[in-house]
Order: C-alpha cells, then structure tokens, then sequence
C-alpha cells in the first residue's frame, strides 16, 4: 500500500511540473501560474537523500523564487527526518490515512448542511472555484478544530479573481476524473467548507479540507470528506487516503472511516510551519 501511495505521490505533479534531479531527490517545477510544488524522494534513489541533495534543492528553490518543501512519506524513507531536522527545517508529522470503504458513511448523517459536487458545466463554476479557494485560504490561515470569528465576511473578502488558465485546468481535471472539488453550503451564509480531491488511475488523495472558523463543530470538514469518499468510490477509486494537520484532525477523519497507516511529513523553513 505504501508504495503505491509513493508511486501516486510522484505521478501528482509531473502532470504540471517539470522535474529536476538532485542526488536522490527530484524538484517539481511548475511553469506559468498554480500552486507551487516541492521537493521529494526519487522513486528511483539507491540511497537516502543526504544533506547536501537538501542544500541543493533549496537553493535551486530560492533561485526560482519557489517555496522550500519537502515532501516524503516517513516509513518509506525514514532517514530523511533527520536530514531535514539537520538542514534547519521543520518537519509537520502529519497522520497518514487511509479509508476503509465499509467504515464509510452518508454524509447526510454527518451534518445538516448539504455538501455540492462542483461541475464545470455550470454557469456559475468560476465563482464556485472562487470561493472553494477562499473558503481554504480562511480555514489553513485559523488552523485547528475549535471555533472562531472568521466567517462569511472573511470568506468573501478573501475571493479573487481566477484567471482564465487557472479555470481551465479546474475544468479539464474535473471533467476527466482527476479532479473533485465539493463546497458545503448554507442557503443563508453560503458555502462555509470545502475540500477537494486529485486522482491518479484508482488511487486518489483527499485534500485541502477546510472549515470556516465560524463554522466549526458542526460536522462539515467530515460531511465534506465524505463526500468526495463517495464520489471517488462511485468513480472506481480503489485506494483513497489523506494526510491529516494534527492528532485532532485525525479524529475528524477517524469519524469518516480512514485509518492510520503511516506518517506524512513535510518540510519547510521554521517560520513557516506554525
């Protein structure tokens, strides 16, 4: 199962990054706008990556102007733990989930507020891509499960204007399966979570799962996994799993049927990881 998980890991980014090699690791490299990639573990590597491929790699990534991140699962490359500490990174050690499809349940029973697939086909699907971005932007900048202030005004504050490129391949990734994106809505206070999934032949990862602070504790970041579990399920996906922020987070996950397999960790400059 791991190295299935592994081999899923590098396919992800090769789809919109070029690769460059450095010692055992390999830097994905995004040309033009999205999300900036990382760093991790060559799936062809005879030996762990030292400290010097580290040193490499971030200063290639401060040369491109790119963020300095590393990506690896631990139980497949363990040594890289101490490697990383050792470069004066910080390491999130994020629980590795995985679902076990009969622990799966409805969504509907999870939360009162409905969960909506996104479709390209729909008039409004810009200002849906819009908002599922500014609801994670919301959520990831008021880490953690409890409660808080921000909320709708703070989501729509943060909407921005998505350019035609970025909508198109939100567009093509959903319409050819390797993308699903679900907002959780409120007929009042509009969407109040998100999260989204990315798909690779029948092993998928669910991502970006986020709850306005407003929001919480009322079972949407579960409803909202569950979700895209069922979609995924329905799409043939054999394999699903997630990386959850913190031990509290894993219980969210736990309540939705995913178990612990192993230890996701990522990597970046101390001032980064809070």
């Amino acid at each position: 199962m791991l190295d299935r998980l592994e081999r899923f890991y590098d396919a992800v980014p090769r789809d919109g990054a070029r690769t460059e090699e450095f010692g055992a690791l390999v830097l994905f490299v995004r040309d033009g706008a999205g999300w900036p990639f990382y760093a991790r573990p060559r799936l062809d590597a005879t030996a762990p990556p030292s400290l010097a491929d580290v040193t490499a790699v971030r200063a290639r990534q401060r040369e491109l102007g790119l963020p300095e991140a590393f990506e690896w699962v631990h139980e497949i490359t363990p040594d890289l733990l101490a490697v990383a500490r050792s470069a004066g990174l910080t390491v999130l050690e994020a629980p590795l989930m995985v679902l076990d499809p009969a622990r799966l349940p409805d969504p509907a029973t999870l939360s009162d507020v409905p969960v909506r697939v996104l479709d390209p086909a729909d008039p409004g699907f810009a200002a849906d891509v819009a908002v599922r971005r500014a609801v994670a932007a919301v959520g990831f900048s008021n880490g953690g499960t409890t409660r808080g202030d921000a909320g709708p005004a703070e989501r729509d504050a943060a909407v921005s204007r998505l350019d035609v490129a970025t909508l198109e391949e939100d567009a093509t990734r959903i319409a050819d399966g390797r993308r699903i994106s679900v907002l959780a809505e409120s007929p009042e206070q509009g969407a109040l979570a998100s999260g989204m999934a990315m798909r690779v032949d029948d092993v998928a990862e669910i991502a970006g799962v986020a709850t306005l602070p407003a929001a919480r504790r009322r079972g949407l970041g579960a409803a909202v996994t569950a979700t895209l579990a069922h979609e995924l399920r329905a799409a043939g996906t054999d394999l699903i799993f997630l990386s959850a922020g913190s031990e509290d987070i894993a219980r969210v996950y736990l309540r939705v049927g995913f178990r612990r397999i192993g230890t996701a960790c990522i990597a970046e400059p101390a001032a980064l990881i809070g």
